[in-house]
């Protein structure tokens, strides 16, 4: 099991628990998970923070139960689509982002695409840049779709779909 934690800082020696800075809405016997921890993604959903921290994007791919037509419509022979607004991609492009590779010791699996927390302080074992981000995205067969807003997709939650927006209070017209 491969874990990583990625960000825009070159610099991070360790890694200490921290609150969310937004916190979000949790199920009942769910809200420790705006306290503080350390937050990491395993190397099978890693692809869904190759962009820069604020970016908005929607990711989507396969559940078990989606139907195939919803497959094949949206993910084709992909196993994921990552979306991406394309007054973003200059910065997709520019920005370096760092890869920190994290020990699974300590570490609690949330169920929940990829997603893992720790409410230790991790020192991470490797740190790699990551620079020219939309060529990451096809090794991983996953498809980098660019498009002028988001906004459209919101029916994607309506799918048999695993949708996942992340940052999309940035997207433009996002309500």
């Amino acid at each position: 099991m491969r874990l990583f934690h990625f960000s825009d800082d070159p610099d991070i020696a360790v890694f200490e628990p921290r609150p969310v800075l937004i916190p979000s809405v949790r199920p009942v016997g769910r809200e420790w998970l705006n306290g503080p921890l350390v937050w990491a993604i395993d190397g099978d959903h890693d692809f869904m923070y190759l962009f820069p921290r604020d970016c908005p994007r929607i990711l989507l791919w396969g559940a078990p139960d989606t139907p195939e037509a919803e497959r094949r419509r949206w993910l084709g022979d992909w196993r994921a689509v990552a979306f991406v607004e394309r007054h973003w991609l200059e910065r997709l492009v520019a920005e370096t982002i760092h890869s920190y590779e994290m020990a699974s010791d300590g570490f609690e699996e949330l169920k929940d695409a990829g997603m893992w927390v720790s409410s230790r302080r991790v020192v991470p074992v490797k740190r790699t840049a990551m620079s020219q981000l939309d060529q990451e995205f096809a090794p991983r067969k996953v498809d980098l779709r660019v498009v002028d807003n988001l906004r459209p997709l919101k029916d994607l939650w309506n799918t048999g779909l695993h949708v996942c927006g992340i940052r999309l209070r940035n997207a433009r017209d996002w309500e």
